[in-house]
């Protein structure tokens, strides 16, 4: 028998490839982690430090692409349906960081959990016609144990005052962070429209956790990676993963192909392509796909792998952002602060108006999604709006378009729909030579309901809360009768799920409910690929916890039911 390089060979190091690695090498497992980008993140020697690559730099960061992928070596390309012929659009479409802490690397650490109706959502509402609304194959008591698990691993900050929240078996491990000051305003005028707002999970340290430090509030956390370490997701998990000893990362390899045994049901290990373009081989008990919604179907896809239902790439789903900006007449700081600090669920909890709206447009049923309360554009950004000329500086100093405003948006729920997916790009290549992913997207009728119905209450909570005048958009920017964009753009949203759908069917899912692919039992995965539902929250926690609870289905040791943890007023 051919000697094994791991026990696993894990491709991706974000989130969820991070969870799986900081599990299986507690339990004594030796892993391999390969991962497309650079590092920017730790040292990958003893003592494992940071490498001091992140600075609050917005040309390096947003615009330069540090955190990769560079759009010119890897394009992707969109389009909103076949009738659009190849694609409408090449390059930047939805690209997560392609670096060794993945997208968590860049992230500003939202960390809610699902409810328990978002992985029943079939049974609880039923159908939608043109879309393919499904139950999870588990349910939220199967995952409390490794919400509260992973919240515990990466860190997370908060508190218990959001009414609609599902139960907890425990509170969260951190308090919340301060509040900024437009969301003391925000959070305040939507307590007075009736709305529940909260201060939102975060994976950001409130105090030191871990043995990193509490935020220092400098305001760069979506986009950057944190200087100080402050964020959790993913540094606490590969830095442990690293000190067993029994964890590799390597950086700069491009996976190629998952090599398999004759009979194409046994995987063996993985080949990839080094810095150099050379090529690799390393073999493992198992492959776990970590490389998240888009790159894991595209993989898949290359080799026309663990597709016998015909469901790699399909049923795409983001979420639908509506983005209502109220401009006020005073500073509101919106730079300072963990760029998001309150949040409200209101809107896909529903009530009767949001029931109302849905049958006056001949729905079943509407959900929008988790509203974060946030500022605007940095100061480059900011600069790029203004334009040159003699009105520049002035501009600038008064920032009417950056810390002068205030931003809700909604991350709304996106219905699965077959047509929706990801797929092999037949002209356009990136430059390792293998074809680009293609998006082919349009949203629901369903979000253009909920994101029309939600987006002037969120206008009127704005005014009341000092905003001189308010204004929608969305993405995708939706013209006239529910037309996109005739520019074809691509859904801004980084939170991009249900590519390789997880379900109890061989025959309409991808992999089953402890993650193994259908077709090759000992390859799992465990990014967010596997969602069967968008939900209308962050995803990361859930990938986590996804990942948790299939790291350790496969270790043989599940964790344990829980049950509610008894709180003193709002919070224990």
């Amino acid at each position: 028998m051919t000697e094994l390089d791991a026990d696993a060979v894990i491709v991706g190091s974000g989130p969820s490839g991070a969870t799986a690695a900081d599990l299986l090498t507690a339990h004594g497992w030796s892993v391999i982690i390969l991962e497309k980008g650079a590092n920017h993140l730790l040292e990958l020697d003893a003592p494992y430090g940071p490498l001091g690559h992140s600075a609050n730099d917005e040309l390096k960061s947003v615009h330069r692409h540090l955190l990769g992928p560079d759009p010119l070596v890897e394009p992707r390309t969109f389009r909103r349906a076949e009738s659009d012929g190849d694609h409408l659009l090449v390059g930047h479409v939805n690209s997560l960081p392609s670096t060794v802490g993945g997208a968590g690397f860049h992230a500003d650490g939202k960390l809610p959990r699902f409810r328990e109706d978002d992985f029943r959502l079939r049974s609880t509402f039923g159908p939608f016609e043109g879309a393919d609304v499904v139950d999870w194959p588990v349910a939220y008591e199967d995952l409390e144990p490794y919400y509260a698990e992973t919240e515990r691993l990466v860190g997370v900050a908060g508190e218990e005052t959001n009414p609609f929240a599902a139960w907890r078996s425990g509170p969260f491990p951190m308090p919340p962070g301060p509040d900024m000051y437009g969301a003391v305003l925000s959070m305040a005028a939507g307590e007075r429209a009736g709305l529940h707002p909260y201060r939102c999970p975060s994976g950001v340290n409130s105090v030191p956790y871990d043995g990193r430090p509490a935020c220092n509030n400098c305001g760069f956390c979506g986009q950057y990676g944190c200087p100080i370490e402050a964020k959790g997701d993913p540094v606490a998990m590969l830095r442990r993963a690293l000190r067993t000893g029994r964890c590799q990362i390597r950086p700069e390899s491009y996976v190629v192909a998952i090599t398999t045994e004759a009979d194409g049901r046994h995987a063996t290990g993985v080949r990839y392509l080094d810095a150099s373009r050379v090529e690799h081989e390393v073999r493992g008990g198992h492959v776990i796909l970590a490389a998240g919604a888009f790159e894991t179907p595209r993989l898949l896809l290359r080799q026309d792998v663990g597709n016998s239902s015909g469901l790699v790439g399909r049923n795409l789903m983001y979420h639908f952002q509506t983005l209502s900006v109220g401009a006020f007449p005073m500073r509101l700081h919106a730079m300072r602060g963990r760029c998001v600090t309150g949040a409200h669920d209101d809107h896909i909890v529903g009530d009767q108006a949001s029931a109302a709206a849905a049958r006056q447009a001949g729905l079943p049923w509407i959900r929008g999604g988790l509203v974060e309360h946030g500022g605007a554009n940095q100061p480059v950004r900011e600069a790029q709006i203004y334009g040159p000329g003699p009105h520049h500086g002035a501009a600038m100093r008064d920032s009417s378009l950056s810390d002068r405003l205030w931003v809700f948006t909604m991350q709304g729920e996106d219905l699965a729909q077959p047509i929706n997916r990801i797929d092999l790009d037949p002209t356009v290549r990136d430059a390792f030579g293998f074809p680009a992913g293609r998006v082919t997207y349009t949203p629901h009728r369903h979000e253009l309901v909920a994101s029309a119905h939600v987006a002037p209450i969120l206008e009127a909570v704005l005014r009341d809360a000092g905003a001189e005048w308010s204004v929608t958009s969305t993405s995708p920017p939706i013209h006239g009768e529910g037309d996109v964009s005739p520019l074809g753009m691509a859904p801004a949203s980084y939170h991009i799920m249900g590519t390789t759908r997880m379900g109890a069917d061989p025959a309409r899912s991808v992999v089953s409910p402890e993650g193994r692919l259908w077709d090759i039992a000992n390859v799992l995965v465990v990014d967010s690929s596997v969602f069967p539902t968008s939900a209308g929250y962050n995803p990361t926690l859930t990938i986590m916890a996804l990942a948790a609870r299939t790291t350790r289905l496969l270790l043989g040791e599940p964790l344990p039911a829980t049950t509610p943890h008894r709180m003193s007023g709002a919070q224990e």
